[in-house]
């Protein structure tokens, strides 16, 4: 899989976002302090930056990315919402929202590992799209961790969980209560950029 190692702060400077949205509390960076850009960007470039912006949040690669936006393309309704609900549903970020991992990076090498079931079966895929009523646990054998072993008893920390899913309390355990919609996903990002430039 090919890796970028740009750092992630100077990324996050780069689109404009906050590092804490992919779960980075204390990274920062004095590059372009005052954000002035040297020249006025083109619509090309504005449609370039959605796209890599939302590729870089879900770590996602361009050929998996397009075969997300084709797919969402032919489903009904809007193209961008598609697009958006489909990259939420993946495994790996599913973790992440439910508070296993503190960052996407890594849930998605946790999921690799198959520390995660989906309704009792283990699952290693990070791109598989959880559906409604889909029940997501730390595998049994996992459970002894420090990594999830933090996540339970009086000291465990709380996590704001978004409205399509639940997590028992004190339990390494969640289920999606419902698919999501655009409303309750969080990422900064204008998705009708990313379906002009797919459209040219």
């Amino acid at each position: 899989m090919a890796i970028n190692r740009q750092p992630v702060a100077r990324r996050c400077k780069r689109y404009d976002i906050s590092p804490s949205v992919l779960g980075y509390a204390k990274k920062e960076t004095n590059r372009n302090q005052n954000n002035k850009r040297r020249k006025k960007a083109s619509e090309y470039s504005l449609q370039l930056n959605e796209k890599q912006k939302v590729k870089f949040i879900y770590g996602i690669l361009e050929k998996q990315f397009r075969a997300y936006y084709e797919a969402a393309a032919a489903a009904p309704g809007r193209t961008g919402d598609n697009l958006l609900i489909t990259v939420e549903r993946r495994l790996d970020n599913v973790v992440y929202r439910m508070g296993f991992a503190m960052t996407r990076r890594q849930a998605r090498q946790l999921v690799n590992h198959a520390h995660f079931t989906v309704n009792g079966k283990k699952v290693n895929i990070p791109s598989y799209l959880v559906k409604a009523g889909d029940v997501i646990e730390v595998e049994e054998a996992s459970r002894s961790s420090s990594i999830f072993k933090r996540l339970t008893g009086q000291d465990a920390p709380i996590f704001l969980l978004p409205a399509w899913m639940e997590r028992e309390k004190n339990a390494l355990k969640g289920t999606i209560t419902r698919l999501p919609a655009r409303e309750d996903i969080d990422v900064p990002v204008e998705e009708h950029l990313i379906v002009e430039l797919y459209s040219k």
